[in-house]
């Protein structure tokens, strides 16, 4: 059996593992979302979805989503470029990947406790004079909740992309007279601008989705695409209404992904 051979019987995993679980739920959601209530063929849910709830719904979906992965920006950015000019850079990195591997669920519940009535923010606020405020089921405490839950995968990329940066350029920018913010701005951060990409489709396309922490955290107070999904199919039993709605999201992310793919021209 040749080289050629073999490879290919290498990739039969790979492409059973996409049949099943890729394309075939892909697929099975798509049938779904063609059926009404009754389980006949209708169009009824693509023509619902362009109502004004639903597209409300997705612009709200799309404005949280885009304050996470830019607040989620703002804070990995900096953050990933002090990481990598300290000492033991991958230990520290390794602390604030860490937190990731703890289950969802149980962090979620862990900021209840925080944010609470009873929590220790509050108690902190009466200790400074402030008082106790509701943290909780708002805005703010939902997207700085998930912006705390997905900050490492904004960082994880960037970090590479600084790390692997040349320093021969950053130095040559320097000797050229330029300033610390001319360098950053036209060695520097175009030179790791497919690591940000990459960050922010990590971010975005999970918080355009989110529907755990719109309950625990938000107290249902913030209504996305995710949430409305988990309706159809847990509480309504609107299985068609949930699978257009979840061809539309399907829909988007690949689209989020074609545009924030590396695209490198062979020379």
């Amino acid at each position: 059996m040749n080289r050629s051979n073999s490879r290919q019987w290498y990739t039969i995993p790979y492409m059973l593992w996409m049949i099943f679980f890729v394309i075939a739920p892909i697929l099975l959601v798509v049938y779904y979302s063609f059926l009404d209530l009754d389980g006949q063929f209708s169009l009824a849910n693509y023509q619902k979805f362009f109502t004004p709830v639903y597209i409300q719904m997705a612009f709200s979906s799309f404005w949280y989503a885009f304050l996470i992965t830019l607040i989620s920006f703002i804070v990995a950015y900096p953050t990933a470029l002090l990481l990598t000019r300290t000492k033991h850079k991958h230990l520290w990195l390794l602390l604030i990947i860490v937190p990731s591997w703890i289950n969802l669920l149980l962090k979620a519940y862990a900021f209840l406790g925080i944010f609470g009535t009873y929590g220790m923010t509050n108690h902190f606020l009466e200790i400074i004079g402030i008082g106790s405020q509701q943290i909780l089921f708002t805005d703010f405490s939902f997207i700085f909740v998930s912006v705390y839950i997905f900050i490492p995968f904004m960082i994880l990329p960037i970090f590479n992309s600084l790390d692997q940066l040349n320093p021969t350029l950053v130095d040559a920018a320097k000797d050229l007279g330029a300033s610390k913010w001319t360098t950053f701005s036209r060695v520097i951060f175009p030179l790791t601008l497919e690591g940000v990409k990459a960050g922010c489709q990590v971010v975005f396309i999970p918080a355009l989705s989110l529907f755990m922490l719109t309950r625990l955290i938000a107290g249902n107070r913030v209504i996305t695409l995710g949430t409305a999904i988990e309706q159809h199919f847990l509480v309504t039993q609107d299985w068609g209404m949930g699978s257009t709605i979840a061809v539309f999201l399907i829909l988007i992310m690949f689209g989020i992904m074609a545009l924030t793919s590396n695209r490198k021209r062979s020379v």
